[in-house]
């Protein structure tokens, strides 16, 4: 059984969206329609360091894009990783 995400309490860092980006082989454009925001949104949460500071819906958003491409977020206290599930699509442009 799959792991259900809350994506209404995601945080996200800039580091993390720039890392699930480059495991998937994403450019910016490709993310943002993927998750239904602007270019100008990905660039701007891209550049911070951290948690982004963003409206809740479009954090969510990117993180569900992220999910059905197969990419996870891990927020622990003192570390954050991406990983990547096994069963990812074979392309990004498939579930984009």
């Amino acid at each position: 059984m799959e792991a259900q995400v809350d994506f209404r309490s995601a945080v996200l860092s800039g580091e993390q969206i720039r890392a699930g980006r480059a495991i998937l082989r994403l450019d910016q454009a490709a993310l943002a329609k993927g998750a239904g925001v602007s270019l100008e949104t990905i660039k701007r949460l891209e550049a911070m360091r951290g948690p982004v500071e963003a409206n809740t819906r479009t954090v969510a958003a990117i993180a569900a894009a992220f999910q059905r491409l197969g990419v996870g977020f891990d927020n622990r206290e003192k570390a954050v990783g991406v990983w990547m599930c096994e069963t990812a699509p074979l392309s990004p442009d498939m579930a984009v």
